[in-house]
């Protein structure tokens, strides 16, 4: 079976806003099929870089594409939110630039058996690491209509949540949900007929909700802006990739908080609240990908990305 093409978002921009050092130490937090990493790579002389993923599928993956690079690269199995720790843990005291790219991967959109996709069939998974226990079915035959409807509302901001989470409730007890194409006839069973007509599949906002759930990803998001940049140089970059306003938001904020956090009244002539700054914002507002990107890229249509420098 042919390897998934991969083309990496925000490639040019990313390399730009990373400023790589041939001597520096690096680090991808997100690695999928190494597109991002091979770039960083292909820049260092002496330099090293610290290649994360919680698939394991990926880095057997790239590891084969990144195979020219292997005397600078260490790959490990780990989430991104235990950034900060895993560097501890490998001695290292602090890197010069570090990536996140938060959308889901292709093989994991592309291979039906991943349960990431609305266009085939396959069991209810949507496991980023398949180790873990928790999955899309248990979430979809086991949370209650109130819970369902939440995190269709708030992490796909859809509009008829209710509606999709009383059909699954209603389908679930004749029988368990157990394929993607079933959990699909139920979301467009709770549609009204003119959103069945919209451009964007009736199911996309659901899955998105379920996947988000089902891998704490905006928990692990958090995390790693609570943590991760602790462990960047002076000068260092952040970059973070970002796919739904809900995690672009997230980034926002955490930079914000890292940067404007002081909590003192404006007319206060010094800070009393012991707020330091930790950065600061290269991007005001997010980097968006060129028409050209777009054109051989159609996923990359929604990628946001921010880029931050230790101070």
């Amino acid at each position: 079976m042919a390897e998934p093409k991969h083309i990496p978002v925000l490639l040019d921009e990313c390399i730009e806003y990373l400023k790589i050092r041939p001597e520096g130490t690096y680090l991808d937090g997100t690695l999928g099929l190494g597109g991002h990493s091979s770039h960083i790579a292909s820049r260092l002389s002496t330099g090293r870089l610290i290649c994360l993923d919680r698939d394991p599928a990926a880095l057997e993956r790239a590891a084969q594409v990144l195979a020219p690079y292997r005397d600078k690269i260490q790959f490990i199995h780990g989430n991104f939110s235990e950034t900060a720790a895993i560097l501890d843990s490998l001695g290292v005291d602090g890197v010069d630039g570090m990536l996140f790219d938060l959308g889901v991967s292709s093989p994991q959109l592309d291979e039906a058996q991943r349960g990431f996709s609305y266009k085939s069939d396959a069991p209810l998974d949507m496991r980023m690491d398949q180790s873990a226990g928790f999955t899309a079915y248990e979430l979809v035959n086991g949370w209650s209509q109130e819970k369902l409807s939440r995190i269709f509302f708030e992490y796909g901001e859809e509009r008829y949540a209710r509606r999709v989470a009383a059909a699954i409730v209603a389908a679930r007890e004749r029988r368990p949900v157990e394929t993607t194409l079933e959990l699909v006839e139920i979301i467009k069973s709770a549609m009204p007929a003119p959103a069945l007509r919209e451009k964007q599949h009736p199911a996309k906002r659901c899955f998105q909700a379920i996947r988000i759930a089902v891998n704490d990803e905006l928990g692990e998001v958090r995390t790693m802006l609570e943590t991760a940049p602790d462990k960047l140089r002076p000068g260092g970059r952040l970059c973070v990739i970002s796919f739904h306003s809900l995690e672009d938001r997230i980034v926002k904020n955490g930079i914000a908080a890292r940067e404007n956090g002081c909590t003192c009244p404006r007319e206060a002539p010094v800070c009393t609240c012991g707020f330091v700054q930790t950065l600061r914002s290269v991007t005001r507002k997010p980097v968006l990908p060129e028409p050209e990107e777009l054109a051989r890229n159609p996923r990359a249509r929604s990628a946001k990305l921010r880029v931050a420098e230790r101070v």
